[in-house]
C-alpha cells in the first residue's frame, strides 16, 4: 500500500514554487517599477550617472548577446553600430530635428547598414564573417575623421538635448536615467519576448547545428541575417542613449578596443542571458572604475586578471552564480534515504534475493 501511494504521489503534477505564482511575478513587476521610480530620486548624481553608463553598455552587450549568445555568429563590430546611432543622434540634434525622429534614425540606420552586411557576410560563416566584423570599427575610425561636416572630424561633436525640463522639478542627471530607464526597459522586455518566442527556438536550432536547422525547414541564413540587423538596431538604441548621458561623441567611441570589451563583458555576464547582458554592462562599467582606483597604471593588467579568474570560477559567467551555490548545497547536503517506492522498484541486494547458486546436499545417514 505504501508503494502505490509513493507511486501516485511522484505522478502528481508538480505545484508551482512560491516564485513562480503568478501573484509573485506581478508583485516582483511592480515592485521592481517602484524602486526605479524612487532610486533616482534618492541617489547623489555620480550615482545616477554611472546606473546611466551602465544601462547604455548594457544594450549594447544585449544586441551583441542576440547575434553571438542566442545565434551562435561570431560579432566583432559591435561598436561600430553603437558609434553610427551616437553620430546619427548627434547630427540629427544639431539640425534641430524632433527628438522621436532622432530616435527612429539613430535606430533605422545602424539596422539598415547591419542587414546590408549581414546580407553579403551570412553566407560566409565561420571565421569570415568575424574577419568582415572586425573591419568595422577599423574602417569606421578613420571615416569618421575623414566626414568632419557629419562627425566633427577628430575632435568629436557634441549634443545637448536632455536637459530636464522645468516643468519637472528634476535634475539633469534624474531625468536622464529617467530616460534610460524607459527606453533600456522596453528594449530588455522586447528582446526577452523575441529570444523567448518562435525566433528564438529558431536562433537556438541555427546555433546547435545549421545542417539540422535546414533539414527542419529553418533557414540558418535567413536567421543569422535577421539575427544581426536585430544587433545591429539594438546597437542604435544603445547608441542613442549613449548621446543622452555622455552628450558627446568622437572616433574613440568606434574604437576596436571597445568591441573587445563589449564582448569580455558579454562572456562575463553570461552568453546567451538577458540578466547576463545586464551584468556584462555593470562589468563594462564598474570594473575600468574600481581597477582605476586601486592603481591607475596597471589597470588592463588588473583588469585581465579579474577576467581570468572569473572565467575559471563561472565559465557560464557571472548570471551562473546562483546555480553553482545551489550544486555546492546538494553537495553538501546528507544524502535522503530512498522511498518505498525506489526500494521496491531497484534490484534486490544479495542478502534479499535468493540464490541461484546450487546448494550442497546434505548428506544422509543410513
Amino acid at each position: 500500500m505504501s508503494t502505490v501511494t509513493d507511486f501516485s504521489r511522484t505522478m502528481a503534477p508538480r505545484q508551482p514554487s512560491f516564485f513562480e505564482r503568478t501573484w509573485v511575478r506581478w508583485a516582483g513587476i511592480g515592485l521592481l517599477i517602484v524602486v526605479l521610480l524612487v532610486l533616482p530620486l534618492l541617489l547623489p548624481e555620480f550615482a545616477n550617472q554611472t546606473i546611466a553608463r551602465i544601462g547604455v553598455f548594457a544594450v549594447a552587450v544585449l544586441g551583441l548577446n542576440v547575434v553571438m549568445g542566442y545565434t551562435g555568429q561570431v560579432s566583432l563590430g559591435q561598436i561600430f553600430f553603437v558609434g553610427v546611432g551616437a553620430y546619427v543622434t548627434a547630427y540629427g540634434v544639431n539640425q534641430d530635428w524632433n527628438v522621436l525622429l532622432v530616435f527612429l534614425a539613430a535606430c533605422a540606420i545602424p539596422a539598415v547598414a547591419g542587414l546590408l552586411i549581414a546580407l553579403a557576410a551570412a553566407r560566409l560563416g565561420g571565421l569570415a564573417i568575424a574577419m568582415v566584423t572586425i573591419a568595422l570599427p577599423i574602417v569606421g575610425v578613420p571615416l569618421a575623421k575623414r566626414l568632419s561636416d557629419v562627425t566633427g572630424g577628430s575632435q568629436g561633436t557634441s549634443a545637448r538635448f536632455t536637459d530636464a525640463p522645468e516643468w519637472t522639478g528634476l535634475y539633469d542627471d534624474q531625468w536622464q536615467l529617467y530616460i534610460v530607464f524607459l527606453i533600456g526597459g522596453i528594449t530588455f522586455l522586447l528582446t526577452r519576448n523575441l529570444v523567448r518566442g518562435k525566433y528564438g527556438r529558431a536562433f537556438a536550432i541555427v546555433k546547435g547545428n545549421e545542417a539540422v536547422a535546414a533539414s527542419m525547414g529553418v533557414s540558418p541564413y535567413r536567421y543569422k541575417v535577421l539575427a544581426f540587423t536585430i544587433a545591429s538596431l539594438i546597437g542604435g538604441v544603445s547608441g542613442f542613449l549613449y548621446m543622452v548621458v555622455v552628450q558627446y561623441t568622437s572616433p574613440e567611441t568606434l574604437h576596436f578596443g571597445h568591441s573587445i570589451e563589449l564582448l569580455a563583458s558579454m562572456v562575463i555576464g553570461g552568453a546567451g542571458s538577458i540578466i547576463g547582458s545586464l551584468l556584462g554592462g555593470a562589468w563594462y562599467v564598474l570594473v575600468p572604475q574600481i581597477t582605476n582606483i586601486i592603481d591607475p597604471n596597471i589597470t588592463a593588467v588588473l583588469q585581465g586578471a579579474i577576467l581570468l579568474v572569473v572565467l575559471f570560477v563561472l565559465p557560464g559567467g557571472l548570471v551562473s552564480l546562483p546555480r553553482l551555490w545551489r550544486r555546492r548545497g546538494r553537495q553538501d547536503g546528507h544524502a535522503t534515504p530512498p522511498t518505498a517506492a525506489a526500494r521496491a522498484t531497484s534490484p534486490a541486494t544479495p542478502a534479499e534475493s535468493p540464490s541461484t547458486e546450487p546448494q550442497p546436499r546434505e548428506r544422509q545417514d543410513p
